[in-house]
């Protein structure tokens, strides 16, 4: 009899008043103790920070602190629930970053939905923090919000249901195609669903070398034109769907290599998988149904399927991609987590799986392998260094064996 996870999530949440506290790294058990933790010590490196800003770094925890910040529009499948609702998640989000990238983590769940509101609020609160993850900000507000946040902060600013899912599913990706032969440059993928994950996983492939995206909607195809898009996915029309292809899903899917799902539950049939491509690759990542069953997938031809779920071979899941990233950003105090930053971390999540155990059913490495976190910093830190928005130096060695001791630790 499987468990009902529901239940046990309640009780657990009940039981503990959440899953997250704060504990303090100094001992406050004399009245020397309060002195130097607190008044007067305390005025020394508020004076140190006062003459030199980013002295910050150096004597408070912003260097590994990370706001999960939301407003509660698009949580999970359960759609618009508001700010005080989402706080479960988020609480879990930030436990998910202690544990796998020994990143310090708070919860910031709002009371509004304007744009413009959490803008300047996270613009105002940046100060204690070393990185912002937006988390569960519907689309197109969440594109927007993310794109001014950039131009008004020095610190990372990581959507993790865009980029996290995109960089997951992009290490994949890598791997499905060395198992089917095929080159990135050379396949045609279809994606499902143009919201925040789907604008996302497009943007990123085409950054890593693939040359025929096309995006469908509820209406099919997305090109320059198309009626009923909104801003955000015009431009994607732009930059994809090279040849202006018109038509439903499963119309554009016909002789495509690859098709992507981040949308709803059931779309897919394997009379669709056998229109498609020898060797055919499907990321079905709809939760907790994907877009098609994997059985099916299989009965239609599919020869590698990936879905967002845990009972199924290659689980696209943003843990793997989300506190390794952070872990690199913030070691070298990153001003911002870029396109190459990001391909980096698909890459080493990617050569996780080593050639000997690279097969259909093993694109993706598994969750708790512990060297995921530490590879993946090294990789983005070092891709930062070169992009030149790091503002500490460091080698691939050094951040290693850095995130080795700091993620071990937990």
């Amino acid at each position: 009899m499987s468990k009902d996870y529901g239940e046990l999530a309640l009780e657990v949440h009940r039981k503990n008043k959440g899953k997250i506290a704060i504990t303090s790294k100094v001992p406050l058990k004399s009245s020397e103790d309060l002195s130097v933790a607190y008044t007067p010590g305390v005025a020394q490196p508020c004076l140190k920070i006062a003459y030199n800003p980013q002295a910050v770094y150096e004597y408070t925890n912003k260097g590994n602190f990370v706001a999960v910040v939301s407003d509660g529009t698009a949580v999970l499948g359960l759609g618009n629930i508001g700010g005080a609702a989402s706080m479960p998640v988020m609480e879990g989000k930030c436990v998910l970053f202690k544990e796998f990238g020994g990143v310090d983590a708070f919860p910031i769940c709002l009371d509004t939905q304007d744009p413009e509101e959490i803008i300047s609020l996270v613009q105002n609160i940046a100060p204690t923090f070393g990185g912002i993850n937006l988390e569960d900000i519907k689309a197109p507000e969440c594109f927007y919000i993310e794109r001014e946040l950039k131009a008004r902060t020095d610190i990372p600013i990581f959507h993790d249901d865009q980029h996290g899912t995109a960089v997951v599913t992009l290490a994949g990706l890598y791997n499905a195609l060395r198992v089917v032969e095929k080159k990135m440059e050379k396949v045609k993928i279809v994606i499902n669903g143009a919201g925040s994950a789907g604008t996302a996983i497009a943007k990123l492939l085409l950054g890593s070398g693939v040359k025929n995206v096309i995006l469908c909607d509820r209406q099919g195809a997305i090109y320059p034109g198309a009626k009923g898009l909104t801003w955000a996915q015009e431009e994607l029309a732009s930059v994809t769907n090279p040849q202006r292809v018109k038509g439903s899903l499963a119309q554009v899917l016909s002789g495509a290599d690859v098709f992507i799902g981040v949308s709803v539950p059931s779309i897919l049939s394997k009379v669709h998988v056998k229109s498609m491509a020898e060797e055919a690759i499907i990321f079905a990542l709809a939760n907790p149904i994907p877009e098609i069953d994997p059985v099916e997938a299989r009965e239609g031809g599919a020869r590698i399927i990936a879905t967002g779920r845990s009972d199924y071979p290659n689980q696209v899941n943003n843990v793997l991609a989300f506190p390794g990233i952070f872990r690199g950003a913030l070691d070298v105090r990153a001003t911002e987590i870029n396109e190459e930053m990001k391909i980096a971390a698909a890459k080493a999540l990617a050569d996780m799986v080593t050639p000997e155990d690279l097969r259909r059913e093993r694109i993706i490495p598994a969750p708790f392998n512990f060297e995921i976190g530490p590879k993946i910093a090294a990789a983005v830190a070092v891709a930062a260094v070169r992009a030149g928005v790091a503002r500490i130096d460091t080698t691939y060695e050094e951040e290693l064996s850095r995130a080795e001791q700091i993620i071990g630790k937990h």
